[in-house]
């Protein structure tokens, strides 16, 4: 019986037709996809009357309580790593994993002015206080680190690193005025008028790519596996790059 769902599931996520029922499926969202995230529900459950409960974080918490036996069914990480991980750990359902989204960081200050296009503003260093996702859990606070340091600032800026647990808390910092600037998501930024930003080339960081995975916990889950299927639908593209997300080519 277990060979047969997970069969089903797959079959529904290769396109095969599976018979709906109204569910629920509980998914594991990396913070900075919070406000797409609720969206894609949104209409999610306009289109199946599924509904997605949504939990957000950090994509390296999650992943530790995953494998501790938490009640997701779907991971959506802000990295490729981690559902690759799962997927080894026997927490996932193999051939299930895939690109979802490809975030952009970003350097925002709400001050006009203080971030300058090219970054200028991280080799001058004058601020007191520069906001980054802890890099041991969040993606973009690896992109950060790897940023700062293809610009030969890291040094000189490690003793003004303030770290969020999360890309949330780390947005939270600058939008507070806890720290004068911060690396966030793009997304995170792209609706929100006024303020200064850099939007950090390509090539400074590895490149961000945000999986999805099938969790074991969801083998057998129409929901969860009706939320997989809807994530890879145009409708949810057209919601995730309106976030200033980039689409898998």
């Amino acid at each position: 019986m277990r060979i047969f769902r997970a069969a089903l599931g797959m079959a529904a996520l290769a396109g095969v037709a599976v018979p709906a029922s109204a569910g629920e499926v509980h998914v594991a969202v990396a913070a900075n996809f919070t406000d797409p995230a609720k969206e894609i529900a949104a209409a999610f459950r306009r289109r199946t009357g599924n509904d997605a409960v949504l939990s957000f974080g950090s994509s390296g918490a999650f992943y530790t309580q995953i494998a501790q036996g938490a009640p997701f069914e779907v991971f959506l990480s802000a990295d490729n790593e981690r559902p690759a991980k799962a997927e080894q750990d026997g927490l996932a359902v193999p051939g299930t994993r895939f690109t979802y989204a490809v975030g952009t960081l970003a350097l925002y200050s709400t001050r006009p002015g203080l971030v300058d296009q090219g970054g200028g503003i991280l080799r001058r260093g004058t601020f007191d206080k520069i906001a980054i996702a802890d890099p041991l859990l969040a993606p973009y606070g690896t992109a950060a680190m790897e940023t700062m340091g293809k610009l030969g600032v890291t040094a000189n800026l490690r003793p003004k690193l303030v770290k969020g647990g999360s890309i949330t808390q780390t947005y939270q910092f600058v939008a507070t005025g806890a720290a004068e600037i911060g690396f966030v998501a793009y997304s995170q930024i792209a609706r929100v008028p006024g303020g200064s930003r850099w939007i950090v080339p390509a090539k400074l960081h590895a490149p961000i790519e945000q999986q999805a995975v099938l969790l074991r916990t969801g083998a057998a889950d129409r929901a969860a596996i009706s939320f997989m299927k809807f994530l890879k639908s145009p409708a949810a593209g057209a919601i995730i790059r309106k976030y200033g997300y980039a689409l898998a080519r």
